[in-house]
């Protein structure tokens, strides 16, 4: 049976937050943004309907369930929207919205604890039948209890956080050595970035392809997936490009994954939209992790399937079933999605924040931009170093390439460093261009980053201008 959503309070804040601002406008729903004290200039606080502070402390408030939940409730909210990151995947929120009343737009408490753990996750896949890594049967004790598992798996191996995610606490060993060196280290960060020292291991699959497929799921036992996105080109764990379809593997396989996806989220009983992660060599597959809670990159489904993702979280946490199935999803062109990062690849990729001078949002056929930035706003040093969301489309790869080398041509951001022209020597590279690359691709071309300082010619002409007019100035 459905319900009526008529306020939602959206516990995130940047560009995420804007967009479910936006999906409420369109849905008719009052949206209720929260915000500590850098983020008080946020153009997603101007936008929501409503505003409050969480307090001067920049991460205190968004982390804090209870303070949310109870902020909900005094503000007449019914539904609480987490979007990623921060509390997205901390069944707490999950919890105390039950607990209070609220809707919260995602799946069960239990469902985000279970995939959360990342053994338990490996677990219930197995159970489903869902290929996984070899690794260990559950969470090491001890680093004598490591090595003993790196002997019978085979090195090289990856110790991970348990509770881990968005590529840390995670440290591949390729010896003994390096296994004795890594282990604390990866306990260590686990404790500090998710507060558990629970940590287990996995045969690292060398150089592999890294695939994720996006589902959704009604609390009526209809779950669909919306195709793949390939996830290959990262650093560090952490994802650079996004594309959709994958422009690297065959229809056949495509189905495969789909169905393996679908499996998935039919075995824990899954309810909203999530995405299910693999990594691929040639045709092996191997289940990964599975995100309980909206991408990063969904922007690019939504590209080439026309679905809007955000909108059907609200309908399916209001109960709704879900409008189409899975024979009725298709999926058109190609869709690409570029994280415009305030970081300066020549200099090993150092945060570069500050305040925004100038910005101009490229446009066009094709051009969709998803941000929170504008000209003049302060890029806080405390969270993600994402400030822009570039997302291109076209009808075939070639034209996909060229329209987003275009669109970052087209695009002025000044004030601060950025990836934008890295992502330049990414887009030109015969490699990437011929479709042949996995998650080394960016570890094993440094020399791009060397090249990523290229001026736009106008920039040039703009600089000049201004040393002229100075120098003019000083001459009279």
């Amino acid at each position: 049976m459905s319900q009526v959503i008529k306020k939602v309070l959206i516990a995130n804040r940047g560009e995420i937050a804007l967009r479910i601002v936006r999906a409420c406008a369109e849905a008719n729903i009052r949206s209720v943004a929260v915000y500590t004290e850098p983020d008080r200039y946020g153009l997603f606080v101007k936008r929501a309907n409503e505003a409050y502070s969480l307090g001067s402390d920049p991460l205190t408030g968004y982390l804090d369930p209870t303070r949310i939940v109870n902020l909900a409730v005094e503000t007449g909210c019914d539904a609480i929207h987490p979007g990623y990151g921060f509390l997205s995947e901390n069944p707490e929120l999950a919890r105390l919205c039950a607990e209070k009343g609220v809707t919260f737009i995602g799946p069960s408490a239990e469902v985000i604890r279970r995939m959360g753990d990342k053994t338990q996750a490996r677990l219930a896949m197995t159970e489903a039948g869902v290929p996984v890594t070899p690794g260990s049967p559950g969470n090491l004790d001890d680093i004598e209890q490591a090595l003993a598992e790196a002997s019978r798996i085979g090195y090289p191996v990856m110790v991970k956080a348990t509770s881990g995610g968005g590529g840390r606490g995670i440290r591949r060993c390729d010896n003994e050595e390096e296994l004795r060196k890594q282990f604390p280290r990866v306990i260590s960060e686990a404790t500090k970035a998710f507060g558990s020292a629970e940590v287990f291991m996995e045969k690292c699959i060398v150089n592999p392809k890294h695939i994720e497929v996006q589902i959704l799921a009604d609390r009526h036992g209809n779950v669909i997936h919306l195709y793949e996105r390939d996830c290959s080109i990262q650093r560090r764990n952490q994802k650079l490009i996004e594309i959709a379809p994958s422009p690297q593997i065959s229809d056949e396989l495509r189905h495969r994954l789909g169905k393996l996806a679908v499996k998935a989220a039919r075995a824990v009983g899954y309810e909203s939209a999530g995405t299910v992660e693999f990594l691929l060599v040639n045709e092996d597959v191997y289940f990964m992790e599975m995100n309980t809670r909206i991408q990063v990159e969904h922007t690019i489904t939504e590209q080439i399937t026309g679905i809007d993702i955000v909108q059907e979280q609200l309908r399916i946490a209001a109960g709704a079933p879900l409008n189409f199935s899975q024979e009725t999803v298709s999926f058109r062109g190609y869709a690409m999605q570029l994280r415009i990062n305030a970081e300066d690849p020549k200099n090993d990729f150092l945060p570069s924040f500050g305040r925004i001078t100038h910005y101009y949002a490229p446009g066009g056929p094709g051009v969709r931009v998803d941000t929170a930035i504008y000209t003049g706003y302060e890029i806080p040093p405390f969270y993600d170093s994402m400030c822009l969301k570039l997302i291109v489309w076209a009808l075939d790869w070639e034209s996909l390439l060229a329209r987003a080398q275009r669109a970052i041509d087209d695009m002025r951001l000044h004030g601060i460093r950025t990836t934008a022209n890295y992502y330049q020597q990414i887009l030109q590279h015969p490699d990437f261009r011929s479709r042949e690359f996995d998650t080394s691709f960016v570890a094993n071309h440094p020399e791009l980053s060397r090249y990523s300082d290229k001026k736009h010619p106008s920039d040039v002409a703009l600089a000049l201008a201004a040393a002229i007019a100075a120098y003019a100035g000083i001459s009279n």
